[in-house]
């Protein structure tokens, strides 16, 4: 799994050091990760092989011709970059990428389980503060309805 959170500073040639941990993970025929546009954030996604086969697997269910399924393709598949670690652990960011995101000195890695993503420093700290309150929020209210859930059915006895 993909774990933690680490800032990373991005070289003149658009380079960062991919944590030893994540390179560990990403092990295997290939050498290096997949990387393109998070879907759910303004942020670059990335993973190993499974990531890619996984996002494949979701794309070849819907149909051909499904909008849905061009969507994907076109923001999954055509945004895609395969990127080989260099033998310093280190990966070079396309330049569009890094424009789209703003990246250009200082990075945050996260660790999101079977994927991590890439952000600019600033814009990270927003997002984290407001994942951080609907997780409280989600919490709170999952709780609320397990409590709900349990009088429910010792009621129903």
């Amino acid at each position: 799994m993909f774990l933690s959170t680490f800032e990373k500073q991005l070289d003149g040639k658009r380079r960062i050091v991919v944590p030893a941990d994540f390179r560990a993970q990403t092990a295997g025929p290939f050498d290096g990760v997949f990387c393109f546009p998070s879907i759910e954030a303004d942020c670059i996604e990335g993973g190993g092989k499974s990531l890619f086969d996984r996002y494949v697997g979701v794309i070849e269910e819907l149909e051909f011709g499904d909008p849905i399924r061009s969507a994907l393709e076109v923001s999954v598949l055509g945004g895609m970059a395969q990127l080989s670690y260099d033998t310093a652990g280190r990966i070079t960011l396309p330049e569009i990428l890094c424009e789209q995101f703003g990246l250009t000195d200082w990075v945050v890695v996260v660790g999101l389980g079977d994927r991590f993503q890439i952000w600019n420093r600033d814009a990270f700290q927003a997002h984290r503060a407001g994942q951080r309150d609907v997780a409280r929020e989600g919490l709170a209210t999952m709780r609320a309805q397990q409590r709900a859930a349990k009088l429910t059915s010792g009621s129903a006895g």
